[in-house]
């Protein structure tokens, strides 16, 4: 065998041999899958039969639970029934015993009603025989007290009067007695500590000006050639010089006290300048014009700090400054506002009020009178206009309008302004009285005493501070002495202005005489 048959042939059999590895792998494939395939089919059966065994089992415990459910709601609905049944039971139960009761009742009630008619028609019987009865009493009792009914009745209304009055005299001395009591000693003991506590002068002001003059030559200077000078001081400061034998001093007179101050200090400047003629008269006036005015300004904030208030507008200030050339029954009107201002704080304080407001309304209660020169009216109207006008604290304006009894003080600042006026108005020294005016007050008095029926004499004592009546004892009786004192009071408050308080003390006493023979 050649060489080349030989490699054909084992090319041949390698080929075979490859067709044949082939095919056989082929075959061991096919029959690895078929193997593999009947596998997943018989699991695939499993799977649904162990599902379709499971659905069974829970579709028979789904049945269980659902009986079980329909059996418990069945349950509970029929106990529910049942207690319902059992509470309709007992309601008709009790509407049986109420009906029943009801019936009771009803049947009480009629005899009942028939009792009470009968006790109606008995009380009918015996109110006509009464009446019967007490007819013929009173027929009886005129027969034997000779007064008929209507004059009966009038006897017993005077005998009721007469006791009532007594018991209201009594009642009324208690009442007095009681307040005395309990609001005397207090308010002693507020007044006292704030006046103790409020230091000031005690001394009244002079209202008259003089200007001092280094000699008698300087008063011809001052009258001028046929009394030029004089007169353009008299026209440009509108006030008059009286100037009379007195050495050394001329008195300037005016209305109105800034514009006498202006004089004064025009005056004063002339001499010391020592040129006198109008045109240097109009010079100094201007001059002592403004002094003036800045000495208000000032002397007006000064007033407000030593108050120690606040807020107060400027022009409310300017006319505080005003009040320090202004007097009242010889007293200062500034020194007097703020010494009202210091006793209303302390009271204030003393009782629990508010220490500010009663300070500021105390120390702006007089403001009218810087105006009432230049106005006609009161200075309270004045006052009360001008801090509306500036709109000052309500209260404060109310103050100003009360503190002369003008209207009725109907807040504690009112009262405690009222009261701190009095104080300072009344102690010693504040104020210079007339001894004419004086005698006519004391004189006013006793006549308003002695002019209620049953006084027999009445006398002031106490500068003023008390009047003492004698009363008829045949006329008043002890009973009537309180009422009687009651409206005297109340006529002296209505009729006469005095300062402080009066004390009226009534005196009644009986005596019996006789002689031996």
């Amino acid at each position: 065998m050649s060489q080349t048959t030989a490699i054909i042939i084992a090319v041949a059999a390698i080929i075979v041999g490859c067709v044949l590895g082939f095919i056989f792998g082929v075959l061991y494939r096919k029959k690895t899958a078929e193997a593999k395939l009947g596998s997943a089919t018989q699991q695939a059966k499993q799977i649904i039969s162990d599902a379709l065994t499971q659905a069974e089992q829970k579709k028979k415990e789904a049945i269980l639970e659902a009986k079980d459910e329909i059996h418990k709601q069945r349950t509970e609905t029929e106990r529910e029934l049942r207690e319902r049944r059992t509470e309709v039971q007992r309601q008709e139960r009790r509407i049986i015993q109420k009906e029943e009761s009801l019936d009771k009742k009803s049947d009480n009630l009629e005899k009942k009603d028939e009792v009470l008619n009968k006790k109606i028609k008995d009380a009918d019987d015996r109110l006509a025989e009464i009446d019967s009865i007490k007819k013929s009493q009173f027929e009886m009792l005129e027969k034997i007290s000779g007064f008929s009914k209507e004059q009966a009745k009038d006897y017993l209304l005077k005998a009721l009067e007469a006791d009532l009055a007594h018991e209201k005299a009594v009642k009324i001395l208690d009442y007095r007695q009681r307040l005395q009591d309990e609001e005397d000693s207090l308010a002693r003991e507020v007044i006292s500590t704030a006046i103790q506590r409020c230091a000031a002068d005690h001394a009244a002001e002079a209202t008259v000006s003089v200007v001092a003059l280094p000699n008698d030559e300087m008063k011809g200077r001052i009258i001028g050639r046929e009394g030029r000078n004089i007169r353009t001081l008299e026209t440009i400061t509108g006030v008059d010089l009286i100037i009379d034998d007195t050495p050394e001093t001329i008195t300037v007179s005016s209305f109105e006290p800034v514009r006498r101050e202006i004089a004064r200090l025009t005056l004063e400047k002339l001499i010391v300048d020592g040129r006198i003629h109008p045109a240097r008269i109009e010079e100094m006036f201007d001059k002592a014009t403004r002094e003036v005015e800045q000495t208000i300004k000032q002397t007006g904030e000064r007033a407000v700090i030593d108050a120690g208030v606040n807020g107060i507008h400027p022009e409310i200030v300017k006319l505080l400054g005003r009040l320090k050339y202004r007097t009242s029954f010889g007293q200062n009107v500034l020194n007097h506002s703020l010494e009202v201002s210091y006793l209303a704080g302390l009271m204030a304080a003393e009782i629990g009020a508010d220490v500010k407001l009663a300070k500021r309304a105390g120390l702006l209660h007089d403001i009218g009178k810087a105006l009432d020169h230049e106005m006609e009216g009161s200075h309270v109207e004045f006052g009360v206009e001008f801090a509306k006008k500036y709109k000052e604290n309500d209260q404060v304006i109310h103050a100003i309008q009360a503190h002369h009894g003008d209207v009725e003080a109907k807040t504690v600042v009112a009262c405690l302004v009222q009261a701190a006026d009095a104080i300072s108005a009344a102690r010693p020294g504040a104020r210079r009285e007339n001894v004419q005016n004086y005698i006519k007050r004391l004189e006013k008095l006793e006549e308003i005493s002695s002019s209620f029926e049953g006084v027999e004499r009445s006398f002031a004592i106490q500068a003023g501070r008390e009047v003492r009546i004698m009363i008829k004892p045949e006329v008043i009786s002890d009973d009537q002495m309180a009422l009687v004192a009651h409206d005297i009071v109340k006529k002296i408050e209505s009729e006469l202005d005095y300062p402080g308080q009066i004390k009226v003390n009534l005196i009644r006493e009986s005596r019996a005489v006789d002689y031996a023979k």
